[in-house]
Formats: structure tokens, C-alpha cells, sequence
């Protein structure tokens, strides 16, 4: 079996030539080399995956490995969600040549993602648990430092050319948001009919006013929500910052505690702000997104909802202005801002400010189901997330709610830095192990599988 060696970011002309040339030589399978790394095939390595193309009628067939050192690298199985450009396939693919085809549109870096995506509208991606070869990983940074390469302003050209294949996909599926399809919530000023949610008599900029009943508590147009646990480092740092928010409208800050057993209880029952509300909640099952939606169901939740992790600050007292304002004047259901790297003394860290420019007001319906988060910090209308409501995890729950809400509504954008993101050994994320980060990355192709699905029935309506 022929194998050809090929850059991940190869550009069209070489992706067509491997083409051709595998078309050329008469075999029903080849194997594509996809790494500069060094790269060991175990015994029989590419005998088995053509067998097991063959016996499963795959399109393609790629398989667990080992590092260097003999550790055990699997990887997760595809699925029609998984539409990240970074999906881990490995150094080796074994595709059967039939479903090899010259990519039509001119790429730089995309025409090998493009040339995946259109053999998954043929056929199955089969991934083989049994490690086959040993690949050298020269990447050796921990998780929380590769997770942002892809908002690097310096790939910007690169996510460009995703962009334009993911789209190309997903028109070819069926999944395809049109431009300008968005229901636009009701402006200042506008009502709601029937039964729906009536909108507040606060004008942007203005302040003050009696507010109708939306089923939100009536003195309060915006709840900074902050879900802890055990964070007693840095909670009064996020809580400060959300307090000294100056604005022209009634707001308060909802801190769900979940259950902390450090000092982080006892230092929220110091604060004697009265805009201060202090939730500990009964359940014990609850996840980072079951404390968001005990947050937004409460009664002292205001019309807008805004995030603030628990680690992190505000960039300046008008963020929260800011963001509802944003909010009131497109008629959004959510609004994401852009934050900058910073690390526990607030020093910026590369890449420095992250705006996700890649998700744009035009394409950002489905460029949401290429990328692997919207940014931040997030702000929803409180209505929307209680018809929705939140997934019960601390991984993926603002994601999911992304993609819902980016199927119907307006997503209001601001690319000024609002926020700040701080990088600390406490993260959460920090230093994930192989088997968390496959987990998570599993879990969100799952929601965006869920999400095609929802839009290619949406569509054939």
C-alpha cells in the first residue's frame, strides 16, 4: 500500500496532487502521512487498518498509538459534530482511494480539513482502538497552554480558510444557518404579544423607571452571576470587581456557592453589600451549569444574566453598561466580548487579547460549530436561558447554550477588551490529563452533533 506524506496545513495544489497520483495508482486503499514527526509503525500496523477498512466499509480508518516513551495515546471516536480543524486523528490514516477527491476551492492551509470533511459525507471515519505506531509528541506544553493557539491573531489566516470549508460543509449537509434568519428579540420601547415575556420599561442610558413584570426581579436590569467553589484566593476579587461596576441601571451580583470547604463561605458572609446575594443551593449533584441555572431562576435574577468566573476581573467599572446596553440596542437573546490572557498578578500572557474575530455577526451561526468556545465574558437574556435552561456539567454548558441560542436569536459582539482571564496553577483546566481533555473534547462533538441534527431538521421545514 502506497503511503504519501502530507502537511495537516497542506495547500490545494498539493492535496490535489497526492489525488490524483493515488487515483493513478490503482489501489483500492492508501495511507496518508499527515505529521513532520517521527513516526514508528508497529508490527503489521498498516495490513491491520486495511483489513478493518475493508471489513467495516469505512472511508477511512485511523487508530489509537503510543508516545515515544511506550505511554498509551488514544484518541475518540468521530462523529458528525466533530468539526474541529484540530481533531486528533493521529500521524496515520488509511482512506480508500475511491473516496479520495480533488478539492474544488483554492486553499492555502485548509484543503486537507476540507478534503476530511467531504469523505465524511461519504462514508464512516473509523477509529480502530488498538495502538498501531508510536508518534514523538514535540509539543510537550500543558493543556491550558495549547488550548488558545486557535484564537492566536497569528493563525487568523489560517482560521479564515476553516471557516470557508466548515461553511462549504454544512450547506452540503443540510445544517447551514442563513445569514439574517435570526429572531430578534423586542427593542426599547416594543412589547411582546400573548403570553410572552413583556419588555422593561428601562431605556438604555437613561436608568431609573418602573419595569413591567418579566417574571425577573423588578429593581434589578442585570445579575452578575459567579458560580465558586472553593476558590476563597480569589472570589472577593471577582466579587469587588462586579460590585464597582458603575451603570445607569439597577444591578446586583448572585454568587452560587456550591458548597465550598474552604474559606470561601465564610469570606461571602463577611461582605455586607446589599447587592451582594449569596445562594447556597440544596441540591449536591450540581454542576457549574446547574449553579447558572439555579442563578437565573431565582427570583432576584435581573432581565440580563452576565458571567464572571470565579478566578477572573473585569477589565473596568463600564463593563457591565457596556454589555447590557450592547444587548438592549440589537434586541440579543446573548452577547460575548473579548478578554485578555493575564496571569495571577494581572501580567498579559500571549497571545495578549482574545476577540474570536473568527465568529463573526455575518457566519457566526456556523462558524460556532468549527470552534471550540465563543469567548467571553458572556451575557444572556434571562428569559431565553429559563426556556432553554442549562446542561447540568462544568464542562461545555456556555457552549451548548451558544449554539442554541445562535440557531434563533441575535448574538450581540463587542471586540473591545472587557475582561480579564486570569492563568493560574488553580485553574480548573490548568493541566489536564489525556483522558479529561478526550473526554471533554468527546462531550462537545456530542452537543455539536445534537445541534447538526436540530438544524438539518429545522432546514427540511
Amino acid at each position: 500500500m502506497q503511503v504519501y506524506d502530507i502537511s495537516r496545513l497542506a495547500p490545494t495544489q498539493v492535496v490535489n496532487d497526492m489525488v490524483e497520483a493515488a487515483q493513478k495508482s490503482g489501489e483500492k486503499y492508501v495511507a496518508l502521512r499527515l505529521t513532520d514527526k517521527e513516526v514508528s509503525l508497529g508490527y503489521r500496523c498498516l495490513e491491520r487498518m486495511r483489513q478493518v477498512a475493508e471489513q467495516s466499509g469505512a472511508v477511512m480508518v485511523y487508530s489509537d498509538r503510543r508516545e515515544a516513551d511506550g505511554t498509551p495515546h488514544p484518541v475518540i471516536d468521530y462523529q458528525m459534530g466533530a468539526l474541529r480543524d484540530d481533531f486528533d486523528f493521529g500521524a496515520l490514516w488509511v482512506v480508500r482511494t475511491g473516496a479520495l477527491q480533488e478539492v474544488k476551492a483554492d486553499y492555502q492551509f485548509a484543503a486537507l480539513y476540507a478534503l476530511r470533511l467531504a469523505m465524511s459525507r461519504q462514508g464512516e471515519l473509523h477509529h480502530l482502538r488498538e495502538m498501531l505506531y508510536t508518534e514523538t509528541e514535540t509539543d510537550l506544553r500543558r493543556s491550558g497552554e495549547k488550548q488558545f493557539d486557535y484564537v492566536n491573531p497569528r493563525n487568523r489566516e489560517v482560521q479564515i480558510e476553516m471557516e470557508q470549508a466548515c461553511t462549504r460543509h454544512l450547506e452540503a449537509i443540510g445544517a447551514l444557518t442563513p445569514s439574517g434568519a435570526a429572531r430578534h428579540l423586542p427593542l426599547y420601547g416594543e412589547e411582546y404579544s400573548g403570553q410572552e415575556e413583556k419588555q422593561s420599561a428601562w431605556p438604555p442610558h437613561k436608568g431609573g423607571g418602573d419595569r413591567r413584570s418579566e417574571g425577573v426581579d423588578e429593581g434589578v436590569v442585570a445579575s452578575v452571576i459567579i458560580p465558586v467553589y472553593n476558590r476563597e484566593r480569589t472570589i472577593m476579587d471577582a466579587v469587588e470587581s462586579a460590585l464597582e461596576q458603575i451603570c445607569t441601571f439597577p444591578f446586583n451580583v448572585i454568587v452560587v456557592d456550591n458548597h465550598s470547604t474552604d474559606g470561601t463561605t465564610d469570606l461571602l458572609n463577611a461582605c455586607q453589600n446589599p447587592r451582594l446575594v449569596h445562594l447556597i443551593p440544596e441540591e449536591r449533584d450540581l454542576g457549574i451549569g446547574g449553579c447558572w441555572d439555579k442563578a437565573i431562576r431565582s427570583e432576584e435574577c435581573g432581565k440580563y444574566a452576565v458571567q464572571l468566573d470565579s478566578d477572573d476581573l473585569y477589565s473596568s467599572p463600564a463593563t457591565l453598561q457596556r454589555i447590557v446596553d450592547e444587548m438592549e440596542i440589537k434586541g440579543a437573546a446573548m452577547c460575548i466580548g473579548a478578554y485578555r490572557m493575564v496571569d495571577f498578578s494581572l501580567q498579559t500572557l500571549p497571545p495578549g487579547l482574545i476577540d474570536h474575530k473568527e465568529w463573526t455577526d455575518e457566519n457566526g451561526p456556523n462558524n460556532a460549530l468549527r470552534i471550540n468556545g465563543l469567548g467571553a465574558p458572556r451575557a444572556f437574556r434571562t428569559s431565553v436561558l429559563r426556556e432553554i435552561g442549562f446542561p447540568n456539567t462544568s464542562y461545555g454548558e456556555d457552549y451548548a447554550l451558544g449554539l442554541r441560542i445562535s440557531r434563533e436569536y441575535p448574538i450581540a459582539r463587542i471586540y473591545d477588551e472587557l475582561y480579564l482571564c486570569r492563568r493560574w496553577d488553580g485553574n480548573s483546566d490548568a493541566a489536564l490529563s489525556l483522558e479529561k481533555q478526550n473526554k471533554n473534547n468527546a462531550y462537545k462533538d456530542e452537543l455539536r452533533t445534537i445541534e447538526l441534527r436540530a438544524r438539518i431538521a429545522a432546514n427540511k421545514k
